[in-house]
């Protein structure tokens, strides 16, 4: 498979490495490269299977539009753009592309948002009280992670409303995320914490390999079962 990565930052790298490892042909982009889209050209997006990108919620959309609109498929690990998501799936229906968007590429929070709703469920009339806190490098530029809200509306679908977030920016930490229920005698927490970006980059280049297969828009959560 010719994967395109877009993005070459330190998760951007590593979904290289990895998608290398599995076999794929590899070629990456960076944003003195890439800035405005410009090198995403029809001809220059026609040479690959998939493009993955983790870029910037700046970058990201413009990167959106000019491949979807070839009918290109691509696995989107950026997050900070979701408001924009409506006329994303919308350019991929039309064009009949492929968008497969999440905010965590790691199998392990995506058990972790299942549990989370189950625990909103069990809790939801028994006097608890749910806050969430999350933790990244000092570098990263959303605040909350989209993990962080995906995670409020695993709840929050249970409770009818959000929790709130607590979110860190500091040193180099991968990510960690932890929900909290406090009830009046006695407190639960669910927790996920990520040692390296080494499961995003892995579950963004499997997430890549299925959708080389597929075409229409899809949630990670929605189909990381059948990687």
């Amino acid at each position: 498979m010719r994967v395109l990565v877009l993005g070459h930052g330190k998760t951007g790298k590593l979904v290289a490495e990895v998608a290398a490892e599995h076999g794929h042909s590899v070629h990456v982009l960076d944003a003195k490269e890439n800035h405005n889209a410009a090198a995403l050209t029809p001809p220059f997006v026609a040479g690959f299977d998939v493009v993955i990108d983790f870029t910037t919620p700046e970058a990201v959309l413009q990167n959106m539009k000019a491949c979807l609109a070839t009918g290109a498929k691509m696995v989107i690990g950026t997050t900070g753009w979701y408001d924009k998501l409506d006329e994303m799936k919308g350019l991929a229906e039309r064009k009949g592309a492929g968008l497969l968007y999440g905010t965590n590429f790691s199998v392990g929070v995506q058990v972790m948002l299942q549990l989370a709703e189950a625990m909103g469920k069990a809790l939801k009339d028994a006097g608890y009280t749910f806050a969430i806190s999350e933790t990244h490098h000092a570098a990263k530029l959303d605040a909350p992670s989209g993990t962080a809200i995906s995670l409020a509306k695993a709840v929050g679908r249970v409770l009818d409303n959000d929790p709130p977030i607590t979110s860190k920016r500091e040193g180099d930490a991968a990510g960690l995320h932890v929900l909290t229920a406090t009830g009046p005698f006695d407190r639960i927490s669910l927790e996920h914490e990520a040692f390296s970006r080494r499961a995003f980059a892995e579950g963004a280049v499997q997430a890549a390999e299925w959708l080389s297969r597929k075409s229409g828009s899809f949630e990670f959560s929605e189909v990381f079962s059948e990687l």
